[in-house]
């Protein structure tokens, strides 16, 4: 699928959009959350909405360099 295709489509809808953003996070998300919240040292909320999950592990993820084929962020020293 094309970067274009994908704009258009459910896979890039911004989580505030999300019809059941506001409904727990799934079991899917919890458990990869929770991956990354111990990778990155960072606290693990399990009381998130799936569009806040969602965000947490964007974050996370740019944090730690997982799932978005990137490096970890290097603090400066």
């Amino acid at each position: 699928m094309s970067a274009d295709e994908l704009r258009g489509s459910n896979m890039e809808k911004d989580p505030q959009e999300w019809v059941t953003g506001d409904e727990p996070m799934t079991g899917a998300q919890k458990s990869y959350l929770k991956t990354l919240s111990d990778q990155a040292g960072e606290p693990f909320d399990e009381n998130l909405s799936k569009a806040n999950a969602s965000r947490r592990i964007d974050e996370l993820q740019q944090k730690t360099g997982r799932g978005q084929g990137g490096r970890p962020a290097r603090s400066q020293p």
